[in-house]
């Protein structure tokens, strides 16, 4: 019988590998005192690939990649990515700040081959704690135990699917795996897409612009009141900065979960052009007569059912704002609900050494730790409840990134900004 491998200690895991953990595996490669291993269960970097539809851009600026908000002078910057593909100066000439999707995760690609830390490939299946030696034991579907004093958490949120639809037959999908299945979607009669930030938009104008080449009905629905614009303003954008985050944190818990509610659309909306680009084309399309499609607001999805004779889904909503209820018939039927995190199943043996709030949510502290000591787990994205819309935000990942090994080194190793806004949060 052979002995499972065991290595390190490490000065940390990272375990995930999303654009933050790998931003993080980049700042912390020239630093010599932290020695770092990123686990990922993917065979290579891939960052929401159903959803490169042609044209498809990120809402914030190239400055928000991996490392130029904490190192602007980093190898593993988007304009070196960009230099060394030959495309800075047509980057340049284009005059648009905002990278294409595909180009985004073609950059997360190529930084991720320059690093030595990652291993792909490896699915955690457990992680302990050795008091002992004070270090966590990392175990692996291949047999391997890697040992380190912290981890750092990067598993991402994983696409969310309304209890009324769970367990649902037929060929439903989630918006991530839209692009593999559209061509089997638009060969039926009527597609309903529920859902209306910004890959529910982007799936709608896509879908609306080849409507008359294949012929079928397409509804939008979305319990929020209107098809929100995503609000970027600038004195809003400095809502992500370092004074939001200690003022947001600081807050009562039943007042910041409160605010979770109420700041969806400062990160969840839609992008403000492409609202426009939608009316301008159902006006186009509406010249040559009315178009089979309906957009359907304050309504909330209570039930779903598949009937495999017709093969199609009767969907309930509830009009909130009338208080009624209707019923739509669909063959198609595309959930662009967003994505929930869910604590990792490797997690269990530690959960002691964890911290939580009064609704069973990781209690992340200021400093992103979420283990009872403060400073031996530390938690990437999944804190909106505690750090407000900074913590899916790509800018504000850098910033993340360079207080945790701050924390980790026990001083600051790249400067970061304590002060930016003009606005006072807090009197």
């Amino acid at each position: 019988m052979s002995t499972p491998e065991t290595t390190g200690p490490h000065d940390f895991i990272g375990i995930g590998l999303g654009p933050f953990n790998l931003g993080l595996a980049c700042l912390t490669e020239p630093i010599g005192e932290l020695n770092g291993l990123f686990l990922e269960s993917k065979p290579d970097f891939e960052w929401h690939s159903g959803m490169f539809l042609e044209g498809a851009h990120l809402q914030t600026p190239f400055m928000s990649d991996l490392v130029t908000l904490a190192d602007p002078t980093s190898p593993y910057s988007f304009l070196n990515y960009l230099k060394e593909k030959g495309r800075l100066y047509s980057f340049y000439i284009r005059e648009n700040f905002y990278p294409l999707r595909t180009e985004y995760n073609d950059y997360c690609r190529w930084a991720a081959g320059k690093l030595s830390s990652i291993r792909f490939g490896t699915t955690v299946t457990g992680v302990s704690y050795d008091a002992e030696s004070e270090l966590y034991a990392v175990a692996t579907d291949a047999g391997q135990t890697f040992r380190a004093r912290r981890i750092v958490l990067g598993t991402g949120t994983p696409p969310y699917v309304p209890e009324s639809c769970q367990g649902l037959g037929g060929d439903l999908i989630h918006n991530s795996r839209y692009l593999p299945h559209k061509a089997e979607l638009q060969k039926k009669r009527s597609i309903t897409l529920v859902g209306s930030g910004q890959s529910a938009a982007e799936i709608y104008y896509d879908l609306l612009s080849e409507i008359d080449v294949h012929g079928y009905r397409l509804n939008w629905v979305t319990r929020s009141p209107r098809f929100f614009p995503l609000e970027y303003t600038k004195l809003t954008l400095e809502m992500t900065s370092p004074e939001y985050v200690d003022y947001f944190h600081a807050l009562p818990e039943r007042t910041r979960y409160r605010l979770e509610t109420e700041q969806k659309g400062l990160f969840k909306g839609i992008d403000g052009e492409l609202v426009d680009a939608i009316f301008d084309l159902l006006y186009q399309k509406n010249l040559a007569g009315p178009v089979p499609t309906r957009l359907l607001t304050n309504a909330a999805l209570t039930s779903a059912a598949y009937d495999e004779t017709t093969r199609s889904y009767t969907l309930g909503f509830r009009q909130e704002e009338q208080e009624k209820d209707f019923r739509l018939e669909t063959e198609g039927l595309i959930l662009a609900t967003g994505y929930r995190y869910a604590v990792p199943a490797f997690l269990e043996p530690v959960r002691d050494r964890l911290r939580w709030d009064s609704r069973g949510r990781f209690d992340v502290a200021r400093n992103y730790s979420v283990d009872t000591t403060g400073r031996g787990v530390f938690l990437q994205n999944a804190g909106v409840h505690t750090h407000s819309i900074t913590s899916p935000d790509l800018g504000m990942g850098a910033y993340r990134n360079a207080y945790i090994i701050g924390e980790m080194l026990g001083s600051e190793y790249y400067p970061v900004e304590k002060t930016i806004a003009f606005q006072e949060f807090a009197v």
